[in-house]
């Protein structure tokens, strides 16, 4: 029988999230303000805000009861559902792609059971398995076309040690997921640098498969000729038009605290690469809520954006229209 892990929630007081955020200048509060209200479209549009990027586990009773964690994946944090739609709901976010997390590695049910629950706020990505025998490429059809996945999930670091992702299995699950429709991203935690040959050739090889670059393909701001170099590489990946940049994880890209202002110098180069229309905004729950807490991760961009030359429009499309024309208008209804 399995044994139930006390979490205590890491909840961050709204007094300590904003408290760079009271030290503002009014006139600064007053753009973030504005911004924040072009991300919506105003308060009389239809226009939602879609999460790009988040992630749900079970509470540690119903890891007990019914869907245990992955061993030695046990969450610090929690990550319920009812977490989320709580935290979603105070920061007037509409919906989200959830994305597989290894707390449950790569058994589904969990997130099977909350997309069936809320099929109109939630769609699923799922985590690809690259197990040597193939039996991955099985598994991500089925979760696509029985479970309803519309996304998939390439965690470099789970391939055979001495793979890469450009084997025979890895080409086989990317092939299946342009075929099925399903847009594929890659979390590059350790650097782009180290994995950008394969996306490059998986690109090229299966042009129809769309990407997503988790959390600015974990590029900083550049300071020195290898990260310089990372960022080029990012760039460039704008030549291949099914490849759409997530931005997302402020708090894991930027070198400086909420509201992660250093984003404001690479946030133009990658709209004017990759254009506003292949750019989403992604929060990275539950991680972000000790971080700036999940309200703060949509105030972050809408206070980076009120610094740059973005248009209402451009804001709208990273927001959620993007995401949303993506995946076909999901959350319209």
């Amino acid at each position: 029988m399995a044994t139930a892990v006390r979490l205590t929630p890491v909840l961050v007081p709204a007094s300590a999230q904003y408290k760079q955020f009271a030290l503002l200048s009014r006139k600064t509060q007053f753009r973030v303000s504005a911004a924040a209200t072009m991300a919506t479209g105003g308060p009389q549009s239809s226009s939602k805000v879609i999460d790009s990027h988040l992630h749900v586990w079970a509470s540690p009773q119903e890891a007990a009861d019914k869907y245990p964690y992955f061993p030695g994946q046990e969450p610090t944090l929690p990550g319920d559902v009812d977490l989320l739609l709580k935290s979603m709901e105070e920061a007037g976010v509409d919906g989200a792609l959830i994305v597989q997390p290894i707390n449950h590695k790569f058994d589904h049910s969990l997130v099977t059971s909350v997309l069936k629950k809320y099929p109109s706020k939630f769609i699923g990505c799922c985590l690809a398995n690259p197990a040597e025998d193939g039996t991955g490429v099985k598994e991500l059809e089925n979760l696509i076309l029985k479970d309803n996945y519309r996304a998939v999930r390439f965690n470099p670091y789970l391939w055979p040690s001495g793979q890469k992702m450009t084997n025979e299995v890895g080409k086989a699950m990317f092939s299946k997921a342009g075929e099925l429709g399903a847009p594929v991203g890659f979390m590059c935690m350790k650097g782009l640098s180290l994995h950008i040959s394969e996306i490059e050739e998986l690109c090229t090889e299966f042009p129809s498969t769309v990407v997503l670059l988790d959390h600015l393909a974990f590029c900083k701001p550049p300071i020195n000729d290898e990260e310089n170099q990372a960022f080029s590489a990012l760039l460039k990946l704008s030549r291949f038009p099914q490849v759409y940049v997530k931005l997302s994880a402020l708090f894991r890209v930027s070198r400086k605290p909420f509201p992660y202002d250093d984003i404001s110098h690479t946030l133009p180069q990658v709209v004017s690469s990759f254009g506003a229309n292949r750019v989403m905004w992604g929060s990275d729950f539950p991680f972000v809520v000790a971080e700036c807490g999940y309200k703060g991760a949509k105030e972050a961009v809408c206070l980076i954006a009120s610094q740059l030359p973005l248009s209402s429009s451009e804001l709208d499309w990273i927001m959620g229209r993007t995401i949303s024309q993506l995946f076909q208008n999901q959350w319209l209804s």
